[in-house]
C-alpha cells in the first residue's frame, strides 16, 4: 500500500484512492460526499430491534461519524468544569472521539483544544460546538472546529499539527465540514466579516491561500461544506455563500467562475450529477438552481440551466442519482426533478421538521427528523414509502455507514443499526 501522504496531491477528494478501503466512511456524506452508496442497509428499527449497540457521547455535538477499518471517529465540545450559566463564558474542550465499530465501546477521548470565553460560544439552538464533520484520507484525520481551529492527527489520536490563526467573529456558531483536494484542505469562513473561502497545506496546517467573496451581502454568514468536481480535466471547488456561489481552483483559490442570487445562512451541500451543479439559496426564500459549471467568469445569465423556487431546503442537502435530484425540505415535504430539467416528478408531505442530509443507500432513501424518525423511500420516479422508525431522540447529524450498518447520531448517543 503506497504513502497516504502521496495521495493529498491527488486530484479529487471523493476518490480517495485504493488506499482506502471502499467500504469506509471518510467524509460527510460518504465516499463521494453526495450521500450515495450501493451498500444494503436496514430498513427497520427501534428501540429494541437491528439495534447492535448504543453507546452514550459526552459532551456535545452534530458532526457526522466518519469511519476507517474497524474505528468510528467524531467530534464533540466538551464541558470543562462546572457548566457557566452564561454560555459565552462556558469553556469546552474541543475533542476527537474514537470508537470500536464492533462493540461501540468508547477506545479515546482526545482533547485537542480549549475553547474559552476569549473566542465567543454563543451558538444557533439548532447548532453545536462541534458541527463540522471530520475527514480521514489514508493516516490522517482532520478536525475542524470552524472558527475556534483546524487541527490534523493521525488515526491513533496523535496530534500532527493545529491552526487556530484563521479566528473570525462567527454569527450563530460553527457550520461547514473542510474537503481535500490538490493538497489542501479547504472550507468556508462566512462570518460577520469578509466572507471567505480558506485552504490550508494539508501536511503542515499552513494557510495555502484565501479567497475573499465578491458581493457585500446584507447577511454574510453561511455554513456551506464545498464540494470538489472535476470538469473537463480541471478540478473545481464548489463553495456557496451568501448572494454567490463560487467555483474555485483548490490549488490556487483562483476563481474560474460564480453565480450571483439573493440569500444568507446557505447550509446544503452542492450536489453534481450530469454535468450539472445543485445548490440551494437557503434563507429567506429558498431556490434550487441547477448550474452549468463550464464558463468563466459571472455566469449568472448564462449558465444557469433551471431553477426551483417550492419546497426547496434550507439545510438539508440535496441527493441526486439516476437523472432525478431528491431534497426533503426543512418541513417535511419530499420532492424529486428530473436533473436535466428541473421537471417535477413528485412532491409528498412526510411530515416532521429535518436538519439531517437524506442518504441513498442500495436503491433506497433515508430521510431522517430531528425527532429521530427516520422515513425509508423507494429510489426512483414511483414515491414509495416502504417503513417509518422511530428512535425518539433528537437529531440533527447525518447519517453515517459502515459495512452492511447504518451510524445514527443522537444528541446523547451513536447508534449502530444492523440486521
Amino acid at each position: 500500500m503506497p504513502n497516504c501522504l502521496i495521495i493529498l496531491t491527488l486530484v479529487f477528494v471523493g476518490a480517495f484512492s485504493s488506499a482506502c478501503k471502499a467500504d469506509n466512511w471518510p467524509i460527510f456524506r460518504g465516499p463521494k460526499g453526495d450521500g450515495v452508496t450501493n451498500q444494503s442497509l436496514p430498513t427497520q428499527w427501534g428501540a429494541d430491534k437491528n439495534i447492535a449497540w448504543r453507546t452514550e457521547i459526552p459532551g456535545e455535538g452534530w458532526s457526522s461519524p466518519v469511519t476507517a477499518g474497524d474505528r468510528i471517529y467524531l467530534t464533540a465540545a466538551i464541558p470543562a468544569g462546572e457548566r457557566d450559566e452564561d454560555q459565552q463564558k462556558q469553556a469546552y474542550r474541543l475533542s476527537l472521539i474514537i470508537i470500536d465499530a464492533a462493540s461501540g465501546k468508547i477506545l479515546q477521548t482526545i482533547p485537542i483544544m480549549e475553547q474559552t470565553g476569549e473566542r465567543p460560544a454563543r451558538i444557533h439552538r439548532k447548532n453545536s460546538h462541534a458541527s463540522p464533520t471530520p475527514v480521514i484520507e489514508g493516516d490522517r484525520i482532520y478536525v475542524h472546529f470552524g472558527y475556534q481551529g483546524t487541527a490534523c492527527l493521525n488515526l491513533s489520536g496523535e496530534v500532527l499539527w493545529k491552526n487556530r490563526e484563521l479566528y473570525f467573529k462567527p454569527t450563530h456558531g460553527n457550520g461547514g465540514s473542510p474537503v481535500l483536494a490538490s493538497g489542501n484542505l479547504i472550507f468556508t469562513c462566512d462570518g460577520d466579516e469578509e466572507p471567505k473561502i480558506v485552504a490550508l497545506n494539508a501536511v503542515n496546517g499552513r494557510l495555502a491561500w484565501a479567497t475573499v467573496r465578491p458581493v457585500s451581502a446584507k447577511k454574510t454568514f453561511s455554513f456551506c461544506t464545498p464540494t470538489v468536481i472535476e470538469v473537463d480535466g480541471q478540478l473545481q471547488v464548489i463553495a456557496p455563500g451568501s448572494d454567490c456561489v463560487l467555483a474555485l481552483d483548490p490549488a490556487t483559490g483562483k476563481t474560474i467562475w460564480d453565480v450571483r442570487y439573493v440569500g444568507y445562512s446557505v447550509v446544503p451541500k452542492p450536489s453534481y450529477h450530469r454535468g450539472l451543479v445543485f445548490i440551494s439559496t437557503s434563507f429567506d426564500s429558498s431556490k434550487m438552481l441547477a448550474i452549468r459549471p463550464t464558463g468563466r467568469g459571472v455566469v449568472t445569465d448564462t449558465h444557469v440551466e433551471w431553477q426551483l423556487d417550492r419546497n426547496v431546503p434550507k439545510t438539508p442537502s440535496m441527493v441526486a442519482h439516476q437523472g432525478l435530484v431528491y431534497s426533503i425540505s426543512d418541513d417535511g415535504i419530499a420532492t424529486c426533478v428530473e436533473a436535466e430539467t428541473g421537471d417535477l416528478v413528485y412532491r409528498k408531505r412526510i411530515g416532521g421538521n429535518y436538519s439531517s442530509s437524506p442518504l441513498l443507500a442500495g436503491g433506497k432513501l433515508y430521510f431522517t427528523s430531528e425527532d429521530g424518525v427516520t422515513t425509508v423511500v423507494r429510489a426512483g420516479e414511483e414515491f414509495e414509502e416502504l417503513s417509518t422508525n422511530f428512535l425518539e431522540e433528537r437529531t440533527l447529524a447525518s447519517l453515517g455507514v459502515i459495512d452492511d450498518s447504518i451510524l445514527l447520531r443522537t444528541a446523547t448517543s451513536l447508534y449502530r443499526i444492523q440486521e
